[in-house]
Parts: structure tokens; C-alpha cells; sequence
């Protein structure tokens, strides 16, 4: 009986005392994760051996398989045609230029009544067809506004290089007035900056031909043409050159033109 107890391993021995348990962090929400996925997949697979087919999926399923079958004999509409000369798979007509596939079977499962698909598609062509008209026309206006954006900015460059144009024609007629010693001009603003300081005596000289123009009655290229005008025929100059040609007949060979576009 003693040897039979020592044999027996004691529930207080190292063999139960040190036995080391499998803590690793984690495995316990592991083991429930899983657990959990194959209940569900479970559970998945009972519903869907179990779903019954709604009666809509019934009717289907037995309308495609009454369509994907040829017609027999035992129908008596087949029979009457087989009467008359038909042929299965033969197109319909005297001639057998009508038709080979029965007309097409659309089934109406809505509650909506005749007509309402080709009046919504008819609303829906509409309302596409709206919305590409706005667009067209929001399009064109912005490209109507860049245009006009384009031309006011060319426009007002066209007016900076004119300006610029006339105050260097200004420049070389005070400098070659000076040379053929020309005291005066022969209007205020062919000179630059000697149109301010005569509008005094401009004002007090009031009885003059009232044929003569005003300087700011002119344009910059009305002044611009009338000063360039004035320095080839009493120059000789070509600002656009800039060049004081020796006759009439150098300036019109070897100059361009009378003008900035000829120039270019």
C-alpha cells in the first residue's frame, strides 16, 4: 500500500507546483476572436440554407426558364404553325422575311402605371439637356469675359506705348528745333513739358482762328501721328528709326513706313 502511494505523484510535488502556464499577452482575446468568427460564419451558412425564395424570385426563376425554352408541340399556337408549313428556327412571313425570336418579354413589377419609365426618361433627357445649355452658356460667358479681359489689357498697352511714343517724339523735336535754333514751337505740346507752362498764355490768347485745334481736344495718336508727321517732313526723323535721314528721297527708300506697325 506504501509502495503504491509513492508511486502516485503528490499534488504538493514540483511536478504540479512548477508547471508553467501559457501567459503570453493577448491570447485569451485571440481565442474569443476566433471563436466568434466561426459561430458567425456558422450562423451564416444555417440562414442561408435555410432563406426561403420571396415569391417575386419564384416568379422569375419560372419566367426565365419558360423563356430559355423552345415552345413544343403541345402548344397550340406551335401546332397551328407547324399546320401551315412552319418550321422551327424558320423566320416568319409568306416570304420568311419576318421575324426568327419571339418579341421580347418586359415584365412591369412596379405599381406605376403605362407610360411613367418613358416620361421619367423624358424628364431625365430634360433635365440633362438643362443642365448642358447652362453650362454652354456659363462657358461662353466666361470666355466672352476673358476675351474682354484680354482686350482692355491690350488696350491699355497700346495706349502706354503710345504715350511713350509721344514723349520720345516730343524729346527729338525740342532737340532738333533747338538745333535749326527754333525758339518756339509750332504748337505748345510738340515740346515736352512746355504745354503746361503756356496754358496760361494759352487762356489769355483767346482770339485766335477758331479753326485752329486745342491740344486736349487730341487724342495721343492724334498728337503721336500729327508730331511724327512734323518731324519727317521738317526733320527728316524717323523716331522709329532713330535716324535723321539727308533728303526726301533717303527717308522714303530706306524708312519703313510712317508708323510703329510699319516699323515691326
Amino acid at each position: 500500500m506504501k509502495l503504491n502511494m509513492a508511486e502516485e505523484e503528490d499534488y504538493m510535488s514540483d511536478s504540479f507546483i512548477n508547471v508553467q502556464q501559457d501567459i503570453r499577452p493577448g491570447l485569451p482575446m485571440l481565442r474569443q476572436i476566433r471563436e466568434a468568427r466561426r459561430k458567425e460564419e456558422k450562423q451564416q451558412e444555417a440562414n442561408l440554407k435555410n432563406r426561403q425564395k420571396s415569391l417575386r424570385e419564384e416568379e422569375q426563376e419560372r419566367r426565365d426558364i419558360g423563356l430559355k425554352n423552345a415552345l413544343g408541340c403541345e402548344n397550340k399556337g406551335f401546332a397551328l404553325l407547324q399546320k401551315m408549313g412552319y418550321k422551327s428556327g424558320q423566320a416568319l412571313g409568306k416570304s420568311g422575311g419576318g421575324i426568327v425570336e419571339p418579341i421580347p418579354l418586359n415584365v412591369k413589377t412596379g405599381k406605376s402605371g403605362i407610360g411613367h419609365e418613358a416620361l421619367l426618361k423624358r424628364k431625365a433627357e430634360e433635365k440633362l439637356e438643362n443642365y448642358r445649355r447652362k453650362i454652354h452658356v456659363k462657358t461662353q460667358a466666361e470666355e466672352k469675359a476673358a476675351e474682354q479681359f484680354r482686350l482692355r489689357l491690350k488696350h491699355k498697352q497700346d495706349e502706354v506705348k503710345l504715350e511713350g511714343d509721344l514723349r520720345r517724339s516730343q524729346r527729338a523735336c525740342q532737340q532738333l528745333d533747338t538745333q535749326k535754333n527754333i525758339q518756339v514751337p509750332r504748337e505748345a505740346w510738340y515740346w515736352l513739358g512746355l504745354e503746361e507752362e503756356t496754358e496760361e498764355e494759352e487762356e489769355e490768347e483767346k482770339e485766335h482762328d477758331e479753326d485752329e485745334y486745342k491740344s486736349e481736344d487730341l487724342s495721343v495718336l492724334e498728337k503721336l501721328q500729327i508730331l511724327t508727321g512734323y518731324l519727317r517732313e521738317e526733320h527728316l526723323y524717323c523716331i522709329w528709326c532713330g535716324t535723321a535721314y539727308e533728303d526726301k528721297e533717303d527717308l522714303s527708300s530706306n524708312c519703313p513706313g510712317p508708323t510703329s506697325a510699319d516699323h515691326d
